[in-house]
């Protein structure tokens, strides 16, 4: 027999836990001071995964609170610029190392251990610096080519649903890296689809957030631009899971990062298409 009491008490408990998680992923993705943990578990860090749609939300929050500071003082195209570089410096560069190391290593690897041993090193290549100059040139132009209001819309959407398309390749891919070697081994295990669907919550909490914020702004953006944004996110994300499947034989950490810049991209960039809009 349950008592109602101790079913609210594991409640709270995982409540608490919940939250615990949320801080061991912002503390993994963002340069965010948080509290130190008591008896950290390994296996936490795995299981914060969830959460990183809701670190995303929060990254675009503080982006587009800048891009907005930044735009009244100087045109688009600095604003886009001076929100960009606050993103890497709050994550770190967390992504962009991602994407760097991916496409020098999979720019030069012709095998899967070639391939390891190039995304292992720190050094910057040509693949990699071509990538990430493309990338970050493309967030940049793509943003400041947007209305206000939109830019700002597209950067908390944009943040937290890369986040999520990132981590469903956990979900669908296995790990394809060296275990032994990896930088987050708690990472390697796969999400089941459980822990994606509950990922996937905070993305409604984002778009709840964003119509909260901006109702004229949503009301005004066109169908089909939502529908672009999310075609060319899942183009994107399938062509990343196609391709570490057959290079790799699954994800890496620096391929999640990949996934996850150009992800958002596509998301600007569906957002940003000229088809009748505002």
């Amino acid at each position: 027999m349950s008592y109602p009491h101790s079913s609210g008490q594991r409640l709270l408990q995982r409540i608490k836990h919940e939250c615990r998680l949320l801080l061991v992923a912002t503390q993994f993705l963002t340069r965010i001071p948080v509290p130190e943990f008591t008896n950290y578990q390994p296996q936490w860090l795995h299981q914060s995964s969830r959460h990183f749609p809701a670190v995303g939300l929060l990254i675009g929050l503080l982006c587009a609170l800048v891009f907005w500071l930044s735009s009244s003082l100087f045109n688009p195209l600095v604003a886009a610029v001076i929100s960009t570089a606050f993103s890497i410096k709050l994550t770190g560069a967390f992504h962009e190392d991602g994407l760097a190391d991916t496409c020098d290593g999979l720019g030069g690897g012709l095998t899967r251990e070639r391939t390891l041993t190039i995304m292992k090193d720190s050094r910057l290549g040509t693949y990699g610096t071509l990538g990430l100059v493309s990338a970050l040139l493309l967030k940049v132009t793509l943003l400041a080519s947007m209305p206000l209001s939109v830019a700002l819309v597209a950067l908390i959407i944009g943040h937290s649903a890369s986040r999520l398309f990132s981590i469903s390749l956990i979900t669908f891919l296995p790990y394809g890296g060296e275990i032994e070697h990896a930088k987050a081994k708690p990472m390697a295990q796969q999400l089941t689809p459980l822990q994606g669907l509950m990922a996937s919550g905070w993305l409604l909490v984002g778009i709840a957030v964003v119509i909260a914020m901006f109702p004229n702004t949503m009301r005004q953006i066109s169908i089909w631009h939502w529908l672009l944004a999310l075609v060319l996110a899942l183009i994107a994300t399938d062509y990343m899971r196609r391709l570490l499947r057959r290079r790799l034989g699954g994800y890496t950490g620096d391929g999640l990062g990949a996934t996850q810049q150009l992800s958002e991209v596509a998301i600007y960039a569906g957002l940003a298409a000229s088809l009748p809009f505002i």
